[in-house]
């Protein structure tokens, strides 16, 4: 009790430093002088339609500084594929300017080369100005009737147009404009001669300093966003409560009657074949193959479900507004880190329940169960992006950092977790002793087998969070912003109803058929969900998005595939705890021999 006290104060901790995190600006208060120089950096460019694949700004050849320089920023603004760097642009508080040049550039052959495929590619570049982001694009492709690329018409902007909103002596938001009346023609593979120039004009507003974050906020709650929204809710919950309703009222009457019947069945001394659920009581407690395994998933499902609990209080209580770079990353990476004790402690006392011997290499296998195949996939994906020079890739220290995080915390809870889950010598709880032998399972039709009764499981639940599905990809793989992280606690709870719900009603019924092999097929079943999720994956890549390439392509699956492990592990663990309540009730409620 005392390690679980310590963990939950040290989390606490954690969640308020995270909720403080905020990127500040080198006018750290945000005030401005007139005519003082407010800091624009330039972060990253790439095809609009590969949000993993970011550049560093100046790998094009863009007008730089002399000296330049990055940015220092913090680990999950590492994380994000951020890499700030000065720019050239002297952007004056409340300084107007007309056609300034920013430089004159000989662009060679290679660099024309290099600027087409960009312009083609639909590259965008992305800027913080006082910490506002903003974004644009290179130049545009005037296609005409053409069907051929090698006739299309190739422009590259070479004048951008700040337009920047001031309330006293504060910034509060910066549009940028491409004229495409000023723009270089690019097509041909020949050296041309560019002046590159910009231009900014400032205008009053009486929008305070602290909504000047709600302009990015505004896309995803527009009132037709919000409707459909509402609307997905309002028809998961009727169809939740609909279905919920009509499996509880039925598995209520089925057992009232089994009750009823084997009440009936203890009172008459007749000689009858025995069947049901009651009669595989000696056989239902019986531990499953492979406890280990199983203890670790337990441990790494409860872990992440918990996780995701404190990710949400952190949404909730306002910490990732739009833009807060990287406080999401950092969250993730901390609390993974402080929950680990979690996984420890569940995983081993719930093993030595299973009369498991080797406890130690159960706690190993608990803390390798997430993290190793995760690891593998970031060592993979870390190579690929190398490979291809894109910001994802993590710096050495980066990689140190987390390694450290790893070694001197993730893994030190974990053994005290574990050290704790030994000590507490719970003894499992079964209300029927298990005989000696197994009794034989009978012959079952192929719709009882684990692969049919998995896509049942998973249907139902999939089904509850689909729409909201659509909106999270769109802005995890895209360029819009989620912030109604209220409508997504709704469907995450709703999620884990249902999932408890139908892996109840479908343990059930497997019971009822004599087959009292539960354990392993109750997380199958609560998992399934997480297959569901990677199947709309694919539909989402071939059929909602436009990524392409292999590096993007690698991303989205590699991540979203650990993604859905990960949802695999949490929603097997509550189908399982719910089965194991339900299974022990309905044991408890007859008269065992």
């Amino acid at each position: 009790m005392g390690l679980m006290m310590e963990m939950g104060g040290a989390i606490f901790l954690v969640l308020l430093l995270v909720s403080g995190l905020k990127v500040e600006a080198d006018g750290a208060d945000h005030r401005y002088k007139e005519r003082e120089l407010v800091p624009l950096y330039a972060n990253k460019v790439g095809p609009f339609h590969n949000p993993s694949e970011t550049y560093r700004f100046y790998d094009l050849p863009f007008c730089a500084p002399e000296n330049v320089k990055d940015k220092k920023e913090d680990l999950g603004e590492v994380l994000n594929g951020d890499r700030l760097v000065d720019s050239p642009y002297e952007l004056n508080f409340r300084l107007d300017k007309q056609s300034e040049t920013l430089c004159r550039k000989k662009l060679s052959k290679e660099e024309v080369a290099q600027l087409r495929t960009a312009v083609l590619k639909d590259y965008y570049f992305q800027m913080y100005y006082d910490d506002l982001p903003f974004w644009g694009f290179l130049g545009k492709v005037e296609r005409g009737n053409k069907i051929n690329e090698n006739e299309y018409k190739y422009l590259l902007f070479k004048h951008i147009h700040f337009e920047v909103l001031y309330n006293g002596d504060r910034v509060i938001e910066i549009n940028v404009q491409t004229d495409p009346n000023l723009a270089v023609d690019i097509t041909e593979d020949k050296e041309v001669e560019v002046e590159f120039s910009y231009s900014i004009e400032w205008k009053e507003t009486d929008i305070p300093f602290e909504k000047r974050m709600e302009k990015y906020s505004k896309s995803s709650s527009m009132p037709q966003h919000l409707e459909i929204h509402w609307f997905s809710i309002i028809n998961s919950c009727v169809t939740v409560l609909l279905l919920t309703g009509f499996l509880a009222t039925i598995l209520m009457r089925v057992l009232k009657n089994d009750f009823i019947k084997y009440s009936h069945d203890e009172e008459s001394l007749d000689d009858q074949e025995e069947t049901g659920w009651k009669y595989i009581h000696g056989d239902v407690f019986r531990f499953p193959k492979y406890k280990s395994l199983f203890s670790a998933v337990l441990g790494s499902g409860t872990q992440l479900l918990a996780l995701a609990l404190f990710i949400f209080l952190l949404a909730l209580v306002g910490v990732f507004y739009p833009y807060n770079r990287g406080a999401l990353f950092t969250a993730l990476v901390v609390i993974y880190a402080l929950t680990s004790g979690i996984a420890g402690y569940t995983a081993t006392s719930f093993y030595l329940q299973l009369e498991g011997t080797n406890w130690v290499r159960n706690l190993l296998l608990t803390g390798f169960l997430f993290c190793g195949p995760l690891f593998l996939t970031f060592c993979f994906l870390n190579t690929v992006a190398i490979v291809y020079s894109a910001t994802a890739a993590l710096p050495f220290g980066t990689i140190l950092v987390i390694l450290l995080i790893w070694t001197l915390v993730t893994s030190p809870l974990l053994v005290l977790g574990g050290i704790a889950g030994k000590n507490s010598k719970t003894e499992f709880q079964a209300p029927c002793r298990t005989t000696k032998y197994p009794r034989e399972i009978p012959q079952l039709p192929w719709y009882r087998g684990t692969i049919p009764q998995m896509a049942m499981a998973g249907f139902l639940p999939f089904s509850a969070i689909y729409i909201e599905l659509y909106y999270i990809f769109a802005s995890v793989w895209g360029h819009k912003i989620y912030t109604i992280y209220s409508i997504l606690f709704i469907v995450f709870i709703i999620l884990i109803i249902v999932t408890a719900f139908i892996t109840v009603a479908l343990t059930y019924f497997q019971l009822a058929v004599e087959d009292h092999e539960w354990w392993w097929r109750s997380v199958l079943c609560g998992g399934s969900t997480g297959v569901f999720i990677f199947g709309y994956c694919l539909y989402y890549y071939y059929g909602r998005s436009d990524m392409s390439g292999f590096m993007q392509t690698s991303f989205f699956f590699g991540y979203m595939a650990c993604i859905c492990y990960g949802f695999f592990l949490m929603l097997g663990t509550v189908g399982f705890r719910a089965s194991l309540l339900f299974v022990r009730h309905i044991y408890r409620s007859i008269k065992c021999e």
